[in-house]
């Protein structure tokens, strides 16, 4: 007997804590239980040989909505294969409407539905139970948390069972014990499962028993992570500081055990921090913890709509004093497409939060979810979204899909040339020349659309002479001319060495070849560290060109640890500075060379 657990995840680094959470509890049936991981990239022919090739009794997937259309796709071809072979999924893509799925996909042969820990177990017991009468589904009619085929192929039934009592968070086994499995991936951890906040959007809401694993086991867990010097464990809690002693405990903890290299990911409503909160985070090293945000919307009809709870100027109060710590990498989330919510009040969001210059924002579109309140509101918003995973918001009441394709313009920007960071000086000076960030990004997407460098791949360089092209049209032949096209091309300069010691520089860029020597000067390996000279003081956010020239070295041995950018100094090299063997003499010329024409 082999029961083949199958997760396909988004990423390779990801890893699928469901999966291994059920084999974990399921223990007394550990002999029969295998995992099998892929991710959407690999082929669907590609998985599907590799289930086929492990032979399984029972094939069972996990589905999201990131992986639904892929396990429809796997598991329609294998039932042909193996039509005999019962197939069982779980998970929140298929929890809710249940019927509908089984009477649409009659190659499954039952759901788990909710969490599935204890339903897994006892799907275990019933296929490894050789006396249980399996074509008469003997035995299923006890399982509580499933919905399967109770009839035959010529008369089909379905059977729901009622859903089961929530779980006690302690009882559930530890499901990390060979960290070998997770090199080079993320890990994920739960301490607390539901959420006391009923946000419309989002399923968690639909589990308002908030619980807490208890924090001896936490702890202890987490200090296997910490021992094995995991690079990111990313808590999956849905608020995580909704608990304030909780989470203060668990800050407390990976505070004192630091091991220098792990990274805890952790999802908060940054308007519930209280000061005891934020002064442990003034003390942390830079990098041991970043904070998801996520905002939504600053539409006060909009928040009130979903049924959010949150303070908005308080939550830019702190999203400030966090960034002034700098030592926290902080990532706000807004949402396009929610109701009460137009083209021109998203705009408004968009801006707030840019304003508050966070390492990331991340702008999603609604996804229309079953199960969610949004899911019963989507005729009266006169909601429209795809039919297929993940079923993203086309058109709403207060947004056309005209709005909606310029704003995935804008959405496609902020990732090139904000998320990414290998823009962040750049960005910085171009915003103090707009207006609106979101018009910026608008601007520059439709510039984009316009001349057909949408859907094609573009290297770092291809992007600043992109973002070139479109200054030239943005702004008049006085600028063009003057000290601000000059401080973007500088700007730009400095944001390819900030993030590597390019091999090659872009045509429009001056070299100075008599500063390489200072470059060897002040680092042992000069492979490894860069010297610019800029008239510009971008580290002191000084875009007025200055009356002499400032001298940058860039050191790619350490970086830092938030962004992974260069670590930067000013230097002053001196014209009699001697470098190699004593006759070796440089002398600053202040007039740069021109890059020679290949």
């Amino acid at each position: 007997m082999k029961i083949l657990l199958t997760a396909i995840n988004a990423k390779y680094i990801h890893s699928n804590l469901a999966v291994h959470s059920l084999k974990a509890f399921a223990k007394e049936y550990k002999d029969i239980v295998e995992i099998a991981e892929f991710t959407i990239n690999n082929q669907a022919d590609y998985i599907l040989e590799e289930i086929y090739k492990r032979k399984p009794d029972v094939l069972m997937f996990s589905c999201y909505i990131w992986n639904l259309s892929m396990i429809e796709e796997v598991m329609r071809e294998f039932h042909k294969l193996c039509p005999t072979v019962p197939i069982w999924l779980g998970g929140p893509e298929v929890s809710f409407e249940v019927e509908d799925f089984l009477k649409n996909h009659l190659e499954v042969t039952g759901v788990m539905m909710g969490e599935g820990e204890e339903t897994f177990r006892e799907l275990c017991g019933y296929y490894a139970d050789d006396s249980v009468q399996k074509p008469d589904k003997a035995g299923l009619k006890d399982i509580l948390g499933i919905a399967y085929r109770c009839g035959s192929e010529e008369e089909p039934r379905f059977c729901v069972n009622p859903w089961r009592s929530i779980m006690n968070m302690s009882d559930i086994p530890f499901s990390y014990d060979k960290m070998e499995d997770f090199s080079n991936r993320i890990v994920y951890y739960e301490s607390s499962r539901g959420c006391p906040f009923s946000c419309s959007y989002c399923l968690s809401s639909v589990d308002k028993k908030l619980r807490f694993r208890d924090l001896s086991l936490v702890k202890e867990e987490l200090q296997f992570f910490i021992d094995q010097k995991v690079p990111q464990v990313k808590f999956v809690d849905r608020t995580f500081n909704c608990h304030h002693e909780h989470a203060m405990e668990i800050w407390k903890f990976i505070h004192e055990h630091d091991n220098g290299v792990t990274n805890f990911h952790f999802e908060v409503s940054a308007d519930l921090l209280n000061e005891e909160e934020l002064a442990l985070m003034e003390q942390m090293r830079p990098g041991l913890i970043q904070l998801e945000i996520g905002v939504q919307s600053t539409n006060a009809l909009t928040i009130q709509e979903i049924k959010r709870t949150m303070k908005l100027e308080r939550l830019k109060e702190i999203v400030r004093r966090v960034k002034s710590f700098g030592n926290i990498h902080q990532h706000l989330d807004l949402i396009a497409g929610l109701p009460f919510e137009d083209y021109n009040t998203f705009r408004t969001s968009f801006d707030d939060i840019y304003a508050l210059q966070p390492n990331q924002l991340q702008m999603g579109f609604l996804k229309v979810l079953k199960g969610s309140y949004m899911f019963e509101k989507a005729k009266e918003y006169e909601i429209l979204y795809h039919d297929n995973p993940p079923y993203e918001v086309m058109s709403t009441k207060w947004l056309s899909y005209e709005d909606v394709l310029r704003m995935k313009r804008v959405e496609e920007m902020l990732e090139v040339y904000y998320n990414s960071g290998q823009f962040e000086i750049t960005m910085k000076v171009l915003g103090t020349h707009f207006d609106s960030a979101f018009d910026m990004f608008q601007r520059l997407g439709d510039f984009y659309e316009a001349n057909g460098y949408f859907g094609m791949s573009h290297s770092r360089i291809k992007r600043c002479e992109i973002l070139m092209e479109f200054l030239k049209q943005e702004w008049t032949m006085d600028e063009i001319h003057g000290d601000w096209y000059d401080c973007i091309c500088q700007a730009l300069v400095f944001d390819l060495y900030y993030r590597e010691n390019c091999k090659s520089r872009p045509a429009w860029a001056m070299i100075y070849e008599y500063l390489k020597p200072y470059a060897r000067h002040y680092c042992k390996n000069g492979k490894l560290s860069h010297i610019e000279m800029f008239t510009y003081d971008f580290l002191g956010g000084n875009y007025t060109c200055l009356d002499e020239p400032v001298f940058v070295l860039f050191s790619y041995e350490q970086r830092d640890p938030l962004t992974h950018q260069a670590q930067v100094q000013y230097v002053y090299p001196e014209e009699d500075m001697i470098i190699g063997g004593a006759d070796e003499k440089v002398v600053i010329e202040w007039q740069p060379k021109e890059q020679k024409k290949s």
